[in-house]
């Protein structure tokens, strides 16, 4: 047991859950909302990271994974399925592992970071992958758990969007009210869903006044939502969000015309920029698709998008450590020295 009250625990009143649900919890949520004070000075606003990256498994998705798992083991599931680019699988083999149950992982050949292939095989999860993109994983995947009696845990599973929820309510009691705006990174585009239902539920509730701006960044080379098509073959560094057509993309283009939002794109430059920047600036460390919320709001803010004294919130979904071979790419040489504390100081304050 995790001596913290289980996510689904702290918000059972807003998810569909019973006296029957087993809660299958590591201990997820409440995580860490920090001032961006350099940022927030530069723009003129108040800008604050969620950063999901200190949840269990590194990532929002163990949000929604212990309401997918619990509800699996609920109805007598043996075995959970997933496609994914990497946290997914993460969080799916972590949370079947923890209740027991088979996890198969389905990934697309080549296109999944180290640090999260590590962390489906060490929980225990067959994993397989398929020469194919994502969409084409999930679409496989799919096709199998409705032919059979195998859970499906992506974001098509309601029961994930209603754990995710909770993201918003945690911003909501940190803040102590709604944020102007949200700033998030949009990939199979299941967590801005979520964050918007989570907002509506906690505004109706009477919980929280006002809601709102949902603004969705897609990367350049995976924006179907921003260009109004599929993309047959999304690229960028951001894995996590290489992503051609969203399986909850309708619902996220509704809650961004709903909340007055915008959806736009960032280059791969931008987003490594806005990576690099938040790590040397502010001392957080998220994975790359993660910085897309960053450079979005940096993109508006230099617009002109919002206004002095505003709350804004990037969510920052992943941790670095997810993706590590980015953070030494084009990085500056390790400084080699002989073993004097001279040549020590000079290495300190001339290079």
């Amino acid at each position: 047991m995790s001596l913290r009250p289980a996510l689904i625990a702290r918000y059972r009143g807003f998810l569909p859950v019973t006296d029957a649900t087993p809660i299958i919890s590591l201990g997820e949520g409440a995580t860490p909302l920090v001032a961006l004070e350099h940022l927030g000075e530069r723009y003129g606003v108040r800008v604050f990271a969620k950063i999901e990256g200190m949840n269990p498994t590194g990532s929002f998705k163990d949000r929604g994974m212990t309401m997918a798992v619990s509800k699996a083991v609920e109805r007598g599931a043996q075995a959970v399925i997933c496609a994914s680019t990497g946290n997914t699988s993460a969080s799916a083999a972590a949370y079947a592992a923890r209740a027991g149950l088979r996890a198969a992982v389905v990934i697309p050949e080549g296109k999944i970071a180290s640090g999260k292939l590590a962390q489906a095989i060490v929980h225990g999860a067959r994993v397989i992958s398929i020469d194919g993109n994502f969409d084409q994983a999930l679409a496989v995947v799919r096709e199998l758990a409705e032919a059979s009696d195998i859970e499906l845990v992506n974001s098509v599973n309601p029961h994930r969007i209603a754990g995710q929820m909770t993201g918003a309510f945690e911003v909501c009691d940190d803040l102590g009210r709604a944020p102007e705006a949200l700033c998030i990174p949009v990939g199979n585009a299941g967590n801005i869903t979520a964050y918007w239902a989570g907002f509506r539920a906690y505004h109706a509730a009477g919980c929280v006044a006002g809601l709102p701006r949902m603004m969705g960044f897609q990367a350049a080379g995976a924006a179907p939502l921003v260009l109004g098509h599929t993309v047959q073959h999304p690229e960028t560094v951001a894995t996590a969000i290489r992503i051609g057509n969203p399986a909850s993309g309708t619902q996220a283009l509704a809650a961004i015309a709903e909340s007055g939002g915008a959806i736009a794109s960032v280059t791969d430059a931008q987003i490594l920029a806005a990576y690099r920047l938040i790590a040397t600036t502010e001392g957080i460390f998220c994975e790359p698709a993660s910085a897309a919320s960053l450079a979005g709001f940096i993109m508006r803010a230099e617009a002109g998008e919002f206004r002095e004294g505003q709350t804004v919130v990037c969510v920052l979904t992943g941790h670095g450590l997810k993706d590590p071979d980015i953070a030494v790419v084009d990085a500056p040489p390790v400084v080699r020295i002989p073993s004097t504390a001279a040549d020590l100081e000079r290495a300190v304050f001339d290079g």
